[in-house]
């Protein structure tokens, strides 16, 4: 072998290796903005009751419009320019946000049961809309990228998997940062008390484009001849049914945590009675930690065991944890993390189902990948485009969590978790059938292409 072969052998595999950071660190910003709309939700619960999960509808709502033409945006400009992009819609939407906190105050717009709606709010939901674009763009980036950086298959969900792990630390620290910096929210918290994690936030991005803009990321896509395909992703059943797992499972990962902060903050149902909030942000913590040891784990056994065996496992198991929550009443009770601005780090004692439901963490933490991997598994020139047809499914987390909360309000709070057993059955239904591919006649290899005339 000559020197020089030996030399583009390394640059490659280290161009290679800058890639696959460059996407873990865009996988941990996905979590910070996403994370950041149940804590902020607790801020604004106080001044209109109906709103705890309206911030997380709105940024799960932008996936339903931009999943489409993020992967458009993906074939025509490549990865690194659509990263590029959502760096600059998130900063828009942060810098919005921030607004909220000091623009339009007093000014009412209109009344929901009997409450004046201010303009503020208007702007923080506005905000939270267009941070769901930036994510929706880096989510059609990372998972497409890191499958195809680890060859797909197991490989490609092991890399899938440990980006997910980035994604779940970023999870973790994201409510414990809030709940640090607001303590325990009472009628008089407001969004002046997170401005500083809001900064933070911006400069995060700031940084990021400028990673991003000096990191070589390969494109597949890019100087391939502009072609139209017989066939499209929704050709294949395995596909279709990934789709319909993507809107479900979302909606599990963010509804579990999310009423669950609800519930713990909630002093008359969960009987915390000090610090509440914050003992109900260091419990949610956990979940995340959760999440990222079940994707460190998974990142390191997904080369031998399979994603469909992955997600059949969690899948049943969470809906063992869950019931097994749902049945224990709240009497009982099991001393777990929390931490407050005026205590420190302490231990807090809450009901054992709040454990059960943080266990699930360990759970959902596989699911995004298997699902993903699964569901794109033998599409070949397809993949780009499902990639877009996923981002435009996460928005079962803003719909679902929605759906949950409003049979919080009206029924109780555990039996909203019946509906999360609802979405694990199905996830347990497609590891089981769902995931096969029937349609592999369907060509995927070579090109096809078909005269603008037709």
């Amino acid at each position: 072998m000559s020197n020089n072969t030996v030399k583009s052998s390394k640059s490659g595999s280290q161009g290679r290796t800058i890639a696959i950071v460059a996407m873990f660190f865009l996988f941990a910003m996905i979590s910070f903005v996403t994370n950041l709309a149940a804590p902020l939700g607790t801020i604004w619960k106080n001044s209109y009751e109906w709103s705890g999960m309206l911030g997380n509808l709105m940024n799960f709502l932008a996936y339903l419009f931009m999943g489409i033409p993020a992967g458009n945006m993906l074939v025509k400009v490549g990865y690194k320019k659509t990263a590029q992009y959502a760096m600059v819609v998130g900063l828009v939407g942060l810098v919005l946000q921030w607004l909220s906190s000091f623009v339009g105050t007093e000014t009412g717009v209109f009344e929901v049961q009997g409450t004046m709606v201010t303009l503020n709010f208007i702007i923080y939901l506005l905000g939270a809309f267009i941070c769901g674009f930036c994510v929706c763009m880096l989510n059609v980036v990372v998972n497409p990228m890191l499958n195809l950086l680890g060859g797909g298959g197991n490989k490609g969900n092991q890399l899938v998997q440990m980006g997910g792990s980035c994604n779940s630390l970023a999870g973790t620290l994201t409510p414990l940062f809030v709940g640090m910096l607001v303590g325990q929210v009472t009628v008089a918290t407001s969004m002046t008390d997170v401005t500083p994690l809001l900064f933070i936030a911006m400069g995060v991005f700031v940084l990021a484009f400028i990673v991003i803009s000096a990191v070589a990321i390969p494109e597949p896509n890019l100087g391939a001849k502009k072609v139209k395909y017989s066939h499209s992703p929704w050709n294949f059943r395995h596909t279709v049914l990934g789709v319909i797992g993507i809107f479900f499972y979302v909606g599990i990962e963010v509804g579990i945590p999310g009423v669950l902060l609800f519930y713990l903050s909630d002093s008359a149902a969960s009987g915390i009675t000090v610090n509440a909030t914050a003992v109900a942000g260091g419990v949610v913590a956990i979940y995340w930690l959760l999440m990222l040891v079940g994707r460190l784990t998974s990142s390191a056994i997904s080369g031998k065991v399979s994603s469909r065996a992955q997600l059949i496992f969690v899948s049943l198991v969470a809906i063992l944890l869950i019931l097994g929550a749902i049945s224990l009443p709240s009497s009982y009770r099991v001393s777990m993390p929390a931490y407050s601005v005026e205590d420190g780090f302490t231990m807090a004692s809450v009901p054992t189902k709040a454990l059960l439901f943080v266990l699930c963490g360990l759970c959902t933490s596989v699911m995004w990948g298997g699902i993903f991997n699964l569901a794109v598994e033998g599409l070949g020139k397809y993949t780009a485009q499902a990639s877009g047809i996923f981002m435009m499914m996460v928005v079962g987390g803003g719909v679902m969590p929605v759906i949950q909360n409003a049979i919080a309000d009206s029924a109780g709070y555990m039996v909203s978790y019946w509906l999360v057993i609802a979405m694990l059955a199905y996830l347990l239904f497609y590891g089981l059938i769902g995931s096969r591919n029937v349609n592999t006649d369907i060509p995927v290899d070579e090109e096809e292409e078909v005269p603008n005339s037709l």
